[in-house]
């Protein structure tokens, strides 16, 4: 434990959870998409449906996504600051059975067209939990260094991508698979206790098999 579990992270109110959690997963959904989102679609379950306005749940999302930190002072600017930068945005309340009191989905589209949609939640303190993305089970912090890989399910994956870690010197922490169907799309969630170059991570795009790989340094959120 270290002084920020105690304390709290550096941030602006009002609630760790409400707040500064909440800008963490507009920010970490800016990541995962990978560039400057133009709309975005959130629906707000639980405790953020019920109470997020108050809080300034919806203004730390909107936050996230135009790249602020939780002690961002223009924080609550935001609806304002993504008119002005064309960020289109919407919110409803959902309900979602089985998940944390406060979640949030969001369904994101970048400049290029790009899309992508994660489900995460805050637990408190300004920790967040990515839950699930694109509708794939992954159940990572972003907290550390994080390799999120979709590709094919077939023999011998597992064993590739570890194995070009293990030759870059990266040590793995935690390796989490999931997959639609046998011989479907996969994906694996692997967290390492050193960063990940780049040169790393583009080795691993030529993979035969690998359909899309996301980075998260660990430091961006």
């Amino acid at each position: 434990m270290n002084i920020f579990d105690i304390l709290g992270p550096v941030m602006v109110g009002p609630s760790s959870s409400h707040t500064a959690g909440a800008v963490r997963i507009g920010y970490t959904a800016r990541t995962l998409l990978g560039e400057r989102p133009v709309n975005a679609e959130i629906g707000l379950s639980g405790s953020f449906a019920a109470t997020g306005s108050g809080h300034g749940t919806d203004r730390a999302l909107i936050a996230g996504l135009l790249g602020m930190k939780p002690d961002d002072m223009r924080i609550p600017d935001s609806f304002e600051l993504a008119d002005q930068e064309g960020l289109a945005f919407s919110f409803e309340n959902i309900r979602l059975s089985g998940a944390h009191p406060n979640t949030a989905v969001l369904r994101v589209e970048g400049e290029t067209g790009r899309t992508t949609k994660i489900q995460a939640s805050s637990l408190g303190g300004g920790r967040i939990m990515i839950d699930k993305l694109d509708d794939t089970d992954v159940h990572c912090t972003g907290a550390c260094p994080t390799l999120i890989i979709r590709n094919q399910d077939s023999p011998g994956m597992v064993s590739e991508v570890t194995g070009i870690l293990s030759e870059e010197n990266v040590n793995i922490a935690t390796l989490q698979l999931y997959r639609d169907k046998r011989g479907g799309l996969a994906v694996m969630v692997i967290e390492t206790d050193q960063p990940v170059s780049q040169e790393t991570v583009s080795v691993l795009e030529q993979m035969q098999g690998i359909e899309r790989i996301t980075y998260i340094s660990g430091e961006e959120v």
